[in-house]
């Protein structure tokens, strides 16, 4: 998460943004089958396996050239911030920015020269190096799950519809880098609250949203009419506002309160209210909806918290570019190439004239890393955004699906 995290909250978001849509359970049991024979890496150097080319898989692409175009550009402003001698890791093999820069523009200029199936793949055999993330399992199995933008009512001062407050990030929240105090925590951080003599951890949910902890100190940027619709605001990490005039304000990540996500899809389902083969995030609105009094006890569940920040645009990934509806996904950025162009194969919802899915079907398209989330760690895992809209949300509430994942970068001078 980090929408996610959209950063998929780091924003999607200590948050278990992206799976903690009921997708939870399956996503530990799923990680935890291959755990007595393969323990997933930790290091980028051994997160992927560079192929030979009579490995490499078919490549196909079932979206439109210019969304790619578009997606390819977001990197791109990205990588140009960067020094062009910066280092990206692919597995055993390390490339410069300015190296990734030639990639996309030499890939991009490839997707839109409308190549036939075979002079795609003959392409990629003879200019580009593939690498398969080695999976959950060492095998290369990986769990595919969702996210997408919401747009939610919203007003710019309260009102008796409106009670419920979107924070911003408060001035006393601190993150602690602790690899500045010892290697071996290099890449750890943690989140609390400082009291001018020591930090001690934040506030949580409940004593945010029921105790009222940090009301009366001007941390509102706007307020809401459902605290369900503000939930899930905070697990995807971005969205939008949409006010009664008809003005939209974009509304981004800015930073967790430190507690780790708890399911309340997991929750449900262990109180036996959600069967788990029907969980979902629709399911899972639709049961609190019914179950009003139930509510507050179950959104408490989970104490981490978000805070957010106007943005001029949106949805944001963990690059601070725009994210691109089913062009975007969220990975590991401690293993994988933020930035860099990838190739996946999962499967996808088709919908019937009701809105509601009918099948699922096999696809492969070309996307770009370009987020990170809470509780997107190690080589098993890729959340993929869907973008804004009913079909969206419909997609990223229940996707949870195996697939491959693999990454592309230009062969070496």
């Amino acid at each position: 998460m980090t929408v996610s995290s959209v950063q998929h909250p780091d924003s999607v978001g200590d948050a278990l943004s992206k799976c903690g849509l009921g997708a939870c359970a399956l996503v530990l049991a799923f990680l935890a089958a291959g755990c007595a024979t393969f323990q997933p890496p930790t290091t980028a150097d051994k997160a992927l396996r560079r192929l030979q080319p009579h490995e490499y898989p078919l490549f196909t692409d079932d979206m439109p050239a210019d969304t790619f175009e578009q997606a390819v550009g977001a990197s791109l402003e990205y990588l140009r911030r960067l020094d062009p001698q910066t280092a990206f890791q692919f597995g055993p093999d390390r490339f410069t920015a300015a190296h990734l820069i030639d990639t996309l523009e030499a890939f991009g200029s490839l997707l839109r020269s409308g190549p036939s199936a075979e002079t795609l793949q003959r392409a990629v055999k003879r200019d580009y190096r593939v690498y398969r993330s080695v999976g959950s399992d060492g095998k290369g199995h990986v769990l595919f799950t969702g996210y997408y933008e919401p747009v939610i009512a919203g007003c710019l001062a309260p009102t008796a519809q409106c009670r419920y407050p979107v924070y911003r990030r408060p001035d006393d929240l601190v993150r602690i880098d602790l690899g500045l105090f010892a290697p071996k925590y290099a890449g750890e951080s943690l989140a609390g609250r400082y009291t001018g003599q020591t930090v001690v951890p934040y506030f949580t949910r409940r004593q945010i949203d029921v105790e009222g902890r940090l009301a009366y100190r001007d941390l509102e940027l706007a307020w809401v009419p459902d605290p369900l619709d503000l939930f899930f605001l905070h697990v995807q990490g971005s969205g939008r506002l949409l006010l009664d005039d008809g003005r939209v304000f974009h509304v981004h990540y800015d930073g967790t309160n430190g507690h780790p996500y708890r399911s309340i899809g997991k929750l449900l389902m262990d109180e036996g209210r959600v069967p788990s083969d029907e969980m979902s995030m629709q399911r899972i609105k639709d049961y609190l909806r019914a179950n009003p009094h139930l509510m507050e006890r179950i959104l408490s569940h989970n104490p981490s918290y978000v805070f957010f920040r106007f943005a001029e645009r949106g949805p944001l990934g963990c690059l601070d570019v725009p994210l691109t509806g089913g062009r975007s996904v969220a990975t590991d950025k401690r293993l994988f190439p933020m930035a860099a162009p990838a190739f996946i194969v999962s499967r996808k919802p088709l919908l019937d004239a009701r809105g509601t899915i009918s099948r699922w079907t096999g696809f492969g398209r070309f996307v770009l890393n370009q987020d990170t989330g809470g509780v997107i760690k190690g080589p098993g895992r890729v959340d993929l955004f869907w973008g804004g809209g009913p079909f969206a949300e419909t997609a990223a509430g229940h996707m949870r699906e195996e697939g491959a994942l693999y990454f592309l970068v230009l062969k070496p001078g």
